[in-house]
């Protein structure tokens, strides 16, 4: 696989007036790093930079943040992110 250095301005998410964006979310991404091929296009398309780029370009999802929109689970070629209903919090 060829490796490229891309340059472009990152966003990190941050706690809003209303606190952490993931308490709110109805799916959450799993990801099963058995099926991972480390190809970075969830970390590249995650709208809200909630995927992290792991030294070893594994991935990382900081579910705090994370608002469940499913972009990753779309761009990962080989399914290796999956959508999950969020449990009731509450319960």
């Amino acid at each position: 696989m060829k490796k490229y250095h891309v340059e472009t301005s990152l966003s990190y998410p941050k706690k809003g007036a209303m606190g952490k964006t993931g308490s709110w979310r109805v799916f959450k991404p799993i990801l099963d790093k058995k099926k991972c091929v480390k190809c970075l296009r969830c970390w590249i398309f995650c709208p809200e930079g909630c995927i992290h780029r792991e030294k070893d370009d594994s991935v990382s999802i900081d579910y705090d943040y994370c608002k469940g929109c499913g972009v990753c689970a779309n761009e990962c070629t080989v399914k290796a992110i999956i959508m999950e209903r969020e449990e009731a919090k509450n319960k």
